[in-house]
């Protein structure tokens, strides 16, 4: 054995080794066109303890393989106390997976998280989480022709074998449909959009991003209520959800963004945000000294042609029920509306569990079609 080729799998403990963590996936992906390479100081913030408030309930490990002094590969291990709490006793979590195609590197990174999380007393373990269930999870096993949209995952498509090949089996598959906007609604939805407009006990507007803080705590409180329930939901924190408000703003475009209230009380709500990624593709990851300068300048000129929508939720009370479909319905037409005329063509409604038939179904009669599925796999460590 040549020393070229053993595989060493080292600790991430300085801040030099997390930008090699997070840099190495630049020679994986060198030639494949549809990666969009993330922003350095994004993916810093995500796994540093101080900046991510997901670290103040959960907590994380790091490693990356090197052959030949070369990094080839990374992985993490997490153990969050809400999914102990909520979810299941024992089961913990990995993440950030990405090698290069080669057994021994993908055998070794796998083996060293599933080793940690049975020091830390986890006997079952899921995954990809990066790093929870609310930022980017799931492996993409198909839709590699298309670039991912803001805070969804790529991946090379021999990832899932390397998952099979340590063991792993299907726990669930997440949907990203696509919907063509610029074409219009089948008539059915003008007619629900209608009676909703027809009903004075509902209402549709704008964010009101003068009162900002106050309009997104009721957003957090709609997500957290309506999909409680949901198979792996984890409720956000008020620390998270105030990250994740403070992040989002300078994306939040008014008319993009829409509330529905019922008898007064905010009971539905629809969030879309532009395709930063389409902007990004060449900054290399980098917002300084004048990326960020050219972002700005970007996300000003208006709607991108493709957009996402990251949150959505309709309170349980109306769940199931023909106002319900009513309000998410209307939402998405108000929203299809405004983006049209700035210019978008076309929305990333993401992600969709696959048992969530109600949605999907909602989704399908819109129009929408799948067009990326992402998988969470699972194992025993016992």
């Amino acid at each position: 054995m040549t020393e070229g080729s053993v595989i060493r799998i080292s600790k991430v403990e300085s801040k030099a080794d997390l930008k090699t963590f997070i840099r190495l996936v630049e020679a994986i992906y060198k030639d494949d066109p549809n990666w969009v390479k993330p922003l350095e100081m994004e993916r810093l913030e995500l796994l540093t303890p101080k900046t991510n408030p997901w670290f103040e309930h959960a907590k994380a490990q790091f490693w990356i393989a090197y052959r030949g002094g070369k990094p080839v590969g990374r992985i993490s291990a997490q153990v969050c106390d809400m999914v102990q709490d909520l979810i299941l006793k024992g089961l913990g979590q990995i993440g950030m997976y990405e090698a290069v195609d080669d057994s021994e590197i993908s055998t070794a990174l796998f083996e060293t998280a599933e080793s940690w999380l049975k020091d830390q007393g986890m006997d079952q373990v899921q995954g990809p989480y990066n790093l929870s269930v609310n930022s980017e999870c799931g492996l993409l096993i198909d839709g590699f022709d298309m670039p991912p949209m803001l805070m969804m995952g790529h991946a090379r498509p021999y990832y899932a074998t390397h998952f099979k090949a340590a063991g792993y089996s299907k726990a669930k598959d997440m949907y990203a449909y696509r919907l063509d906007i610029s074409r219009g609604m089948p008539p059915f939805v003008s007619r629900i959009t209608r009676s909703g407009e027809n009903n004075k006990r509902l209402v549709i507007r704008r964010i009101n991003k003068r009162n900002y803080t106050a309009e997104v705590e009721s957003f957090f409180e709609i997500f957290n209520e309506s999909w409680s329930g949901n198979w792996g939901f984890l409720p956000f924190t008020d620390a998270e959800a105030a990250h994740a408000a403070k992040s989002m703003r300078p994306l939040i475009r008014d008319y993009m963004v829409r509330i529905c209230e019922y008898d007064g009380e905010p009971a539905a709500f629809m969030i879309t945000l532009p395709d930063v990624n389409s902007l990004i593709r060449d900054l290399d990851g980098k917002l300084l000294p004048f990326g960020w300068l050219k972002l700005l300048w970007r996300l000003s000129r208006g709607c991108t042609t493709g957009v996402r929508v990251p949150l959505m939720g309709v309170r349980k009370k109306y769940q199931d029920t023909r106002i319900g479909g009513t309000m998410a319905i209307s939402l998405i037409e108000h929203c299809r509306r405004a983006v049209v005329k700035r210019g978008g063509v076309w929305g990333e409604l993401s992600w969709i569990l696959e048992d969530n038939l109600g949605m999907r179904n909602i989704l399908s009669q819109c129009g929408s079609e799948i067009y990326k599925t992402y998988r969470i796999y699972e194992k025993s460590l016992i």
